[in-house]
């Protein structure tokens, strides 16, 4: 949620948040004429209880014939008060449904933009691999290598499932590995997540004023959903607490599987392993003062970027306009792999800075000194397993038909190459390291 000191002193900044974010403008002005309602009725309860206060304090001074009039004007006051309790209450839940949907305000170095395609590539990192064959997408080369199950998944759990087989298991347990040791390293506190949360906690970190329908799972008659990424349950760790300055930043890599509706995506993006209901996810989040969340910002992604660097896949950092940014991120990167097969780039990692917003939301905050204050967080991929996996089958593709795996994953999988043979019930999987 926003800051309603912050939005009656600085509306037009809201005005234009709401503008460059592609929402309604008019929020702001509902905001402001909802807390204008909700105060007036606040200030007029309030006078309304020092007069009871103090008719109510005069009574035992009075003489007997005074008293009868002062009674009924306590009744009165009594009676009053009782009418328009109801209506502060009703006037501040008012006023708060308007304020959980103002997003929380890009900063002034967002693009302008749209939607996706106005989106700006900040720079570019690797080479693209020059086949000397028409390259393959990652579904034929999972089915050639018999990695990955997507017709007998449909069967049993419906479209964008997958079975992963074979050297992909071993594959996606190498990653999880690889990216968790790599952060534990950078002093991230490594964490296991809930992956069921109750809703107030994805509404808290994921903004809106409830949950997407078209992305979150919800547990028919129960207060729990789903999690679509380990940082909304690692946000929540801290909900409701005062932290120590001294203790920040706090940073924490969580891994846990994720569970995603996509109801409203369609096109090249559903084929495959590229967007799926369920796959398992490392993530960052890191808990900072208000005066670090922007080198901290630039931290995660420069982490982000060496998880790349190492697993040898060609990428570009992309700077995300204004129309493409959801309501908590007051900025955000994606990091988008080459994947050949589909002949364009594809989001494999993002990295956001959440400011205040969720932190607000959720009652995190700090002591510094006598002082209290809300804290900032942000979050950023580590590794998506799927995509990461999709992006290695198309990349490390070669002539005869095998996949490379890249240098950083051998020690992890055990290893170096993917071969097309055909195998028995007893065949070894992998081509060995020597």
């Amino acid at each position: 949620m926003i800051e309603l000191k912050r939005l009656r002193e600085e509306p037009e900044l809201y005005r234009e948040a709401l503008r460059k974010k592609r929402r309604d403008p008019a929020l702001a002005e509902s905001a402001l004429m909802a807390d204008r309602e909700w105060r007036d009725a606040l200030q007029k309860m309030e006078t309304l209880r020092a007069d009871q206060n103090r008719a109510s304090a005069a009574v035992p001074n009075l003489r007997a014939e005074e008293r009868p009039a002062r009674l009924a004007e306590l009744r009165a006051l009594s009676a009053e008060l009782k009418t328009l309790e109801p209506v502060v209450r009703e006037r501040k839940k008012a006023l708060d449904r308007v304020l959980m949907r103002i997003p929380n305000p890009p900063h002034a170095s967002v693009p302008e933009g749209a939607d996706g395609n106005d989106n700006v590539t900040l720079r570019q990192w690797g080479e693209r691999p020059a086949f000397p064959f028409p390259p393959r997408d990652h579904v034929e080369i999972s089915l050639a290598l018999d990695v990955v199950d997507f017709e007998r998944a449909a069967r049993v759990a419906g479209t964008r499932s997958y079975y992963l087989k074979n050297e992909a298991v071993l594959l996606q347990h190498g990653l999880v590995r690889f990216a968790m040791e790599f952060l534990v390293q950078q002093n991230f506190v490594p964490v296991l997540t809930p992956t069921m949360v109750r809703r107030a906690v994805v509404v808290g970190t994921m903004g809106g004023p409830g949950l997407d329908e078209q992305m979150v799972y919800r547990i028919e008659d129960e207060d729990l959903a789903l999690t679509g990424t380990s940082e909304v349950p690692l946000v929540a760790m801290h909900m409701d607490e005062v932290l120590d300055a001294a203790s920040l930043p706090l940073r924490y890599v969580g891994y846990s599987p994720c569970y995603r509706r996509e109801a409203g995506a369609h096109g090249r993006d559903s084929k495959g392993l590229f967007r799926v209901h369920q796959f398992d996810k490392v993530e960052m989040v890191s808990f900072t003062r208000p005066d670090e969340s922007w080198p901290e910002h630039d931290r995660l992604l420069a982490l982000e970027e060496r998880i790349m660097q190492a697993l040898a896949l060609p990428y570009r950092v992309v700077d995300i306009c204004g129309g493409d940014l959801g309501d908590p991120a007051a900025k955000k990167y994606d990091i988008e792999a080459w994947m050949p097969g589909r002949g364009d780039y594809g989001e494999t990692h993002s990295c956001s800075n959440c400011t205040d917003y969720q932190a607000r939301r959720l009652a995190i905050r700090f002591r510094d000194g006598g002082n209290v204050e809300t804290l900032h967080t942000l979050n950023g991929t580590a590794i998506a397993t799927t995509r990461a996996i999709l992006a290695i089958l198309e990349n490390g593709q070669q002539a005869d038909g095998s996949v490379r795996i890249p240098d950083a994953l051998v020690p992890y999988v055990g290893f170096a190459a993917i071969e097309p043979r055909r195998r028995s019930a007893a065949s070894p999987t992998a081509k060995e390291v020597s």
